[in-house]
């Protein structure tokens, strides 16, 4: 019986109900299902609440960059990276992959990410690096660049998170480990992460000069040409 809040949440969200309701009213049913007093359910609802407060300003930031991206970020974003010369895509990814893996390093998880830093910054100004240097982007060479930026994002903080002791993936090893009896402490996880945090950042750097490398056999000889080679952009 207990089982019948998620068929409430199923229910509710094939109507199309406000999730937020959905999720509280399941909650509801399942506690008093449980025979829990209406007490004790909201005290748990407050309990989440205070665990999980850091959610309510990840949920708050979407708005916001929203507001920021409507009234120019992208633009702006552009604008700087074209008054850099020395800039490049991979040069510039390559900065944000290093701030990121960093950042991760030491514990600050939350600076990046594909909606905050990504969509809004980071893939505008790579895409504003080639568009100064080679002028028109075809579509598909766009589309290979954010795919790059969202790499980028992804492995600074996949490879980055382990070196900081505090993250919930080190303690979980660390715990299964001295289950095993392998005596492991989260500063030596975090210790040993670093060699391939660095081995990473050395590698995918290689890989971002390559795509320079990459962009400017495609685009140099003008839009006509990224047209015919455009299949080896995927190479």
């Amino acid at each position: 019986m207990v089982l019948i809040g998620v068929l409430v949440v199923i229910v509710g969200f094939a109507l199309r109900v406000n999730p937020l309701l959905v999720v509280t009213v399941a909650g509801i049913v399942t506690g008093l299902l449980a025979h829990e007093s209406l007490y004790a359910i909201l005290s748990q609802f407050g309990a989440a609440f205070a665990k999980d407060r850091y959610m309510a300003v990840f949920v708050a930031t979407l708005p916001v960059i929203g507001l920021l991206e409507r009234h120019g970020l992208r633009e702006q974003a552009q604008r700087l990276v074209a008054n850099i010369r020395a800039a490049t895509t991979g040069r510039i990814l390559n900065v944000y992959l290093f701030i990121r893996e960093a950042a991760a390093a030491l514990g600050l998880t939350s600076i990046g990410g594909p909606a905050q830093m990504v969509r809004p910054v980071v893939a505008p100004m790579a895409e504003a690096a080639a568009e100064a240097a080679y002028g028109h982007v075809p579509d598909h060479v766009r589309d290979h660049i954010r795919a790059h930026a969202a790499a980028v994002d992804n492995v600074g903080l996949f490879f980055g998170e382990d070196g900081c002791v505090a993250v919930g993936a080190v303690l979980l090893m660390t715990g299964v480990f001295n289950q095993c009896h392998i005596h492991s402490t989260p500063i030596l996880m975090g210790l040993w992460a670093l060699p391939t945090a660095i081995a990473v950042f050395i590698v995918h750097s290689v890989r971002l000069y390559l795509l320079d490398r990459r962009l400017r056999r495609l685009l140099s000889n003008g839009p006509t040409a990224s047209s015919a080679q455009g299949e080896g952009v995927h190479a």
